[in-house]
């Protein structure tokens, strides 16, 4: 079977935003905003950011600017795009990922892989960029934040896994698998 790396590369960034999508489902409005780490890391601030690096690497980077302005400025305020203020509605960030991956897709399809584009604010000696780079930095930007919503939201209540319908975790039960975990954790430090 033949395969079409641009393609590929595409397809599996799709695959990276929907299992990250997944994870902003169903929850309350408080839930999907609440900072659950100490940095302040939560779910729709995730979408937020992402949006705006989909529309950057995929817009600017490529000299093809993103046709609206994002609601964060980075320069002002370096975590603007990590949270969601209480006037933007998940509707509104989530809205703004969809239009900014619409965008990115447009840009991935109408453009070949050796496309050129440039990181401004990536070090000189690996700022001259082609589409094919972007793409596999993108897979790893995506992928990076969609683990991290898969275990802010199994903390929240217990929702893991890949996506829905496919949670790519074996059935067992989770909380003797903990409990074995910790055991074996005592044991290696000497507390048991």
């Amino acid at each position: 079977m033949a395969s079409d790396p641009k393609a590929d590369l595409h397809r599996y960034l799709k695959a990276a935003r929907e299992s990250f999508l997944w994870k902003l489902e169903g929850l309350s409005e408080y839930d999907v905003r609440r900072p659950l780490t100490p940095t302040g890391t939560n779910l729709l601030g995730l979408a937020k950011h992402l949006a705006g690096v989909e529309a950057g690497y995929f817009g600017d980077c490529l000299g093809r600017p993103f046709p609206e302005k994002l609601p964060f400025d980075v320069d002002a305020d370096p975590n603007s795009d990590m949270f969601a203020t209480a006037d933007e509605s998940r509707e509104d960030v989530l809205g703004l990922f969809a239009r900014a991956t619409a965008f990115a897709d447009t840009s991935i399809e109408e453009l070949p892989l050796d496309a050129p584009g440039v990181v401004p604010w990536w070090p000189e000696e690996r700022k001259y960029v082609t589409l094919h780079l972007l793409l596999v930095h993108e897979i790893a930007e995506v992928n990076r934040h969609a683990g991290h919503a898969d275990i802010l939201r199994e903390g929240l209540d217990g929702v893991a896994g890949l996506r829905a319908g496919n949670s790519n975790l074996p059935q067992q039960d989770w909380q003797a698998h903990w409990d074995r975990v910790e055991l074996e954790a005592r044991k290696a430090s000497g507390q048991d």
